[in-house]
């Protein structure tokens, strides 16, 4: 069962971001928090989550970067110290 797991795991389309992270699959949880998921899965308020959805008019930050959760961890004038 582990190992059919794997394989989807491996050739599946969805999921890409945290399979780049966490390529094995494990019976065992991670110790990961609500905001790590968020940040990771990149499924959270973020501009760029809400206008893929249509909950949204536009994907940019205030700062006029893509809003993502990886802009704002890296590059927003806003976020990064």
């Amino acid at each position: 069962m582990l190992e059919e797991w794997q394989t989807s795991w491996k050739n599946g389309d969805t999921g890409r971001k945290i399979y780049n992270i966490m390529p094995s699959v494990s019976l065992r949880p991670t110790n990961w928090n609500r905001e790590d998921v968020i940040f990771f899965s990149q499924h959270g308020p973020f501009p760029a989550y809400l206008k893929r959805f249509h909950l949204s008019n536009s994907d940019y930050c205030s700062c006029g970067g893509i809003g993502t959760a990886l802009h704002y961890a890296t590059e927003c004038i806003f976020t990064v110290s």
